[in-house]
């Protein structure tokens, strides 16, 4: 029985790990909860499983993960907060399930330095689906990876065409059941943007071989091509719950965690390239990861705050990446990554992006 934390239980994520753990009792024991501000919701929580240990943020996960026994970490929580848990679960030899991207792609070498080989495994569909597809060759095989997007509310518009887009159109995601901010990036692909990075910080991959293609049906999750031709494929009903199964139990799978594929039934799968124009984040996200030290942690900053201003009506949704362009055109990072370098640039960034939004709200 494997002991597990669950950071951001009240989210998405955390909602649906507890629903592997309530189908599977005999598998896991939940000895920690983190929410970020539902205490009440965490509470029922923790009287359905019994979970004596809780707490409310970032700080508070941080204390749990170093203070509580456990084998595996889920890191549900969403945004670049969730930094500190990641640290703290990696330096107590935990193997951590992420699904907080962001943590690793403002972390980058620091994270990846604390890392020891496979301490990491990757909850969000794309990668779970790549670190799958890698068990079928050897890395020097990897020709390029296939990250697929299901190219959220607005496929197929031009750059004008998302001139006078919505608020609430942006949150209409055709597949997925996401929070506010996951949603809106899935609108931009400032989402698949930040994928691609993590894609490069946890394979290893060089940017030039990692690749998006729009996949509507969201079925296939994502693509490994092999020197010799070969693509390997992992293909499932869009439901998260088997990317946290596989994150909490990695390299072994539990039985019916999902409903799989009907091939008895005739189905097309659509895959169409990714227009750069209209949707130009991944473009920037890999100028990004070139880039290192600070540079990710002010794309993500920048575009969270972005996020908000589109929302509250100051700004149009094509300005959220335009914003997140000029904030790291004007950006100078530091010589070295460390934590306090990456707190400043993320201040920084927070900071000049609220002059660049007032800008173009005025």
């Amino acid at each position: 029985m494997k002991r597990i934390v669950i950071l951001g239980s009240t989210g998405s994520i955390g909602e649906q790990a507890l629903d592997v753990v309530r189908k599977n009792p005999s598998k896991f024991q939940v000895v920690g909860l983190i929410a970020g501000s539902n205490a009440e919701r965490m509470a029922e929580q923790a009287e359905e499983f019994n979970v004596e240990h809780t707490g409310l943020g970032a700080v508070a996960a941080e204390q749990l993960i170093r203070e509580v026994p456990a084998q595996v970490v889920l890191n549900g929580i969403t945004g670049s907060v969730g930094l500190g848990p990641t640290i703290a679960a990696l330096q107590a030899g935990r193997t951590l399930a992420l699904a907080n991207k962001e943590s690793l792609i403002v972390g980058g070498d620091l994270v990846t330095g604390i890392a020891a080989p496979g301490q990491i495994v990757p909850v969000d569909s794309e990668h779970s689906a790549l670190a799958q597809a890698l068990r079928s060759g050897r890395s020097e095989e990897v020709r390029r990876l296939v990250l697929t997007a299901s190219g959220g509310p607005f496929r197929g518009r031009s750059r004008e065409e998302l001139r006078g887009v919505t608020p609430a159109e942006a949150l209409a995601h055709p597949t997925w059941d996401m929070g506010r901010m996951v949603t809106t990036n899935s609108a931009t692909l400032v989402n698949k943007g930040l994928e691609v990075i993590e894609a490069h910080l946890l394979f290893k991959v060089p940017y030039s071989s990692i690749e998006v293609v729009v996949h509507p049906q969201s079925i296939v999750h994502s693509m490994v091509e092999f020197v010799d031709g070969s693509t390997i494929a992992q293909a499932s009903p869009p439901d998260m719950r088997l990317p946290i199964a596989l994150g909490l139990t990695w390299p072994d799978r539990l039985a019916n965690v999902g409903a799989p594929l009907d091939w008895r039934s005739a189905t097309s799968w659509d895959f169409e390239p990714l227009d750069s124009e209209a949707f130009p984040a991944v473009e920037l996200a890999k100028e990004v990861g070139r880039a290192r030290l600070t540079y990710p942690a002010v794309y993500n900053a920048a575009n969270e705050e972005a996020v908000v201003a589109f929302h509250a009506g100051r700004i149009g949704f094509l300005d959220i990446v335009d914003t997140v362009r000029d904030v790291l055109e004007a950006h100078a990072a530091p010589e070295q990554l460390t934590l306090e370098s990456l707190a400043e640039a993320e201040r920084w960034a927070r900071e000049y992006s609220e002059q660049v939004i007032a800008r173009r709200s005025a």
